[in-house]
């Protein structure tokens, strides 16, 4: 069915459904996508969305075009990635000519590590009577596996970069340990090359969290990051206030951390292990997310966060 019969305007309808309906593109992508932002302000032009990537905290910008893909588009989606220096540039469009996907591919082969460009064409279908539903085909992602091997061939093969490497592999065991017990906390595909790895909350601004810390600490834990503080400060307090409770319909004790001077609050149980322990990380991951289910449940139940 044609697109514009459920989105009329590109700007006015596609782009405020969107925002409000992350989630599908993000599932197409395999990304957590907290999109923030509308029309977000470039020099003279406006970029349709802006966001990032929740499991990883990595910028991504959208633009919309509900029509076959044309080059001012395409200037325009470099001019975006230039005047926001976005990790992951999105280009949504219900046809791409056939030059638009080499000249993806190109930028993803000639870009840095930390630069990737995606191309998805959207669609629509309806079964019966039953409301359209919007498809997303993701026809061009970037390479990534030659990016990292580029990158270390030009010198990355430090020891940081080393446990880098142990990171991404610990978190690619933690989803797939997520899937095994028929847990749907992640939509991610692969394990990110950091110490944490986030999820969504369905609040914006708030999320679940399992993190590497310093001393051989790990944590699981509630982050209050929105741009807000005060919105941070507000939850933080509500949340402190039923304390007694919260701790109860968890089942231990909780940490309580204003995190003063980041304008940012966190709700954790702290215990032992580090990432360089390999024999350790099946006990990590049970502890991971033992932990997650006991938070996430207890917060369903007294602190009114929803799940996602």
């Amino acid at each position: 069915m044609a697109l514009r019969e459920i989105w009329p305007h590109e700007a006015l309808d596609f782009t405020p459904w969107l925002l409000d309906n992350a989630d599908a593109l993000g599932e197409a992508l395999g990304m957590e996508l907290d999109i923030t932002t509308a029309e977000h302000p470039v020099g003279g032009f406006s970029l349709d969305l802006v966001g990032r990537d929740v499991g990883t905290n990595e910028s991504v910008i959208v633009e919309n075009q509900l029509e076959t893909t044309d080059h001012s588009h395409l200037g325009q989606l470099l001019t975006y990635a230039g005047g926001t220096d976005a990790v992951n540039v999105v280009w949504i469009a219900r046809e791409f000519r056939e030059e638009h996907p080499a000249a993806l591919d190109w930028l993803n082969a000639r870009t840095d590590p930390d630069t990737r460009f995606f191309g998805v064409e959207v669609s629509a279908v309806r079964i019966g009577d039953s409301a359209p539903a919007p498809l997303f085909r993701v026809i061009v992602q970037p390479n990534d596996w030659g990016k990292t091997v580029r990158s270390h061939a030009h010198g990355g093969d430090s020891s940081g970069s080393d446990k880098n490497l142990l990171y991404a592999e610990f978190w690619d065991r933690y989803i797939a340990a997520l899937g095994d017990a028929g847990l749907d906390w992640s939509r991610a595909r692969k394990g990110p090359a950091q110490n944490w790895f986030n999820t969504t909350t369905g609040v914006a601004g708030a999320e679940f969290s399992v993190n590497f810390g310093r001393g051989d600490t790990v944590r699981s834990e509630l982050y209050l990051g929105h741009h807000d503080p005060e919105i941070n400060t507000s939850r933080f307090q509500r949340l402190q206030q039923s304390r007694t409770e919260l701790e109860a319909a968890y089942g231990g004790t909780l940490t309580f951390q204003p995190l003063e001077g980041r304008k940012a609050c966190r709700i954790c149980e702290i215990g032992t292990g580090a990432v360089t322990d390999r024999d350790n990380w099946e006990r990590l991951i049970g502890w991971f997310i033992d932990r997650q289910r006991r938070l996430r449940a207890a917060l369903a139940e007294v602190g009114g966060i929803t799940v996602a």
